[in-house]
């Protein structure tokens, strides 16, 4: 039971970092914008992540138990998994560089799943697609999340473009104070809708973990020698209880009210000035991309999709003035999240086997 309930800590300290990482992502436009101030906008994206992320499960069904193989799965390669997930995100958060927790997490449980099956890849779930349906109905690495991680930005940049776009054809008869001040409004909700959109695709990563700990756990006869009270825990097959939904709502919402400054400055200032429609246009595309992709249980970076939103609400309002040093950092942290927490992953694992704290799975 002790080592349980450390899993459940170590990913509710992840569930933290991710919502205090994160935070910039929902509040980025808003107060770049300088619609609402920085607190206030980390307090509506806290309330409204906690609302998001007591909605649906199909986030949390993909990465506990469509990405690696159940059975390779112990408590050691959870801990090492959260462990590289954190250790990333805190370096990409000290740089102030706006990278995926998603992708941070998904690549320390790879990473960790293969060292403790003993170099064996094909505990990774690359793809399980299902008859007679389309390919997005399949799961695994490659359909739920290597695809997205690259269709969701370009998805987030090209529809940034086209509503901003279409807003300024519209927009045209209006004078510019008469549409900030319209929008200035307007861009309170679309940051509550991205908010919300945050916390249903989000939080569902850390309840699938936790999940799958649960899972393994009474699969490993953990609760035969618990209390009685503990009995509520158990999960004989792979599922999120309500409690572990509940909980998880709560961690992220603490950890966006103590937010993100750094990488809100990044976002919302250094890779392009946004007045209060083009805030409007980022938020509610990046919203519209993040619930689609939640329903359609794919774990997608919710910070991919909104940094590509901003930047094509940016190239439409004008290209020139786009900041593309920044973009192009940002890039590189895009592609360095899943093999480096992989390998770190990977690394405390091995270093953990030398020092006897866990022992290779025993797959059939």
């Amino acid at each position: 039971m002790t080592l349980l309930f450390t899993i459940i800590l170590v990913a509710l300290t992840f569930e933290f970092l991710n919502g205090f990482h994160d935070t910039a992502n929902s509040v980025a436009a808003v107060v770049g914008t300088k619609v609402l101030t920085p607190s206030r906008a980390i307090a509506l994206a806290a309330v409204m992540n906690l609302c998001g992320a007591l909605v649906g499960t199909a986030v949390a069904t993909t990465v506990g138990k469509g990405l690696v193989q159940s059975d390779c799965v112990t408590g050691g390669t959870l801990i090492c998994g959260l462990l590289a997930g954190i250790l990333w995100n805190l370096l990409t958060w000290w740089l102030g560089l706006p990278s995926s927790s998603s992708h941070a997490l998904i690549g320390g449980l790879v990473g960790a799943a293969i060292a403790s099956a003993g170099n064996d890849w094909s505990v990774v779930i690359w793809a399980a697609p299902v008859a007679g349906k389309p390919w997005y109905a399949g799961g695994g690495l490659l359909y739920k999340v290597i695809l997205p991680m690259f269709t969701s930005p370009v998805l987030g940049f090209a529809c940034g473009v086209l509503w901003m776009t279409f807003l300024y054809v519209v927009l045209s008869p209006f004078t510019p104070s008469a549409i900030n001040r319209v929008f200035r409004k307007g861009q309170i909700f679309s940051a509550a809708f991205l908010g919300f959109s945050h916390g249903s695709n989000d939080a569902q990563k850390t309840m699938g973990i936790i999940a799958l700990a649960l899972f393994t756990s009474t699969q490993a006869g953990v609760f035969a020698a618990a209390p009685d009270w503990l009995h509520f825990m158990q999960t004989v097959e792979f599922k999120v209880p309500v409690w572990v939904k509940v909980l998880c709502a709560l961690t992220m919402a603490g950890g966006t009210a103590a937010g993100g400054r750094r990488i809100i400055k990044t976002l919302g200032r250094k890779v392009s000035r946004l007045q209060p429609a083009n805030g409007f246009a980022a938020d509610t595309v990046s919203a519209s991309v993040l619930l689609t992709t939640a329903h359609l249980g794919m774990p997608v970076s919710t910070t991919h999709v909104v940094s590509t939103s901003i930047m094509g609400v940016g190239t439409a309002r004008s290209a020139r003035r786009m900041n593309w040093s920044i973009v192009e950092s940002i890039v590189w942290a895009w592609i360095l999240t899943l093999p480096a927490t992989g390998l770190t992953a990977y690394g405390l694992w091995r270093f953990s086997q030398l020092l006897g704290l866990v022992t290779p799975s025993a797959r059939p």
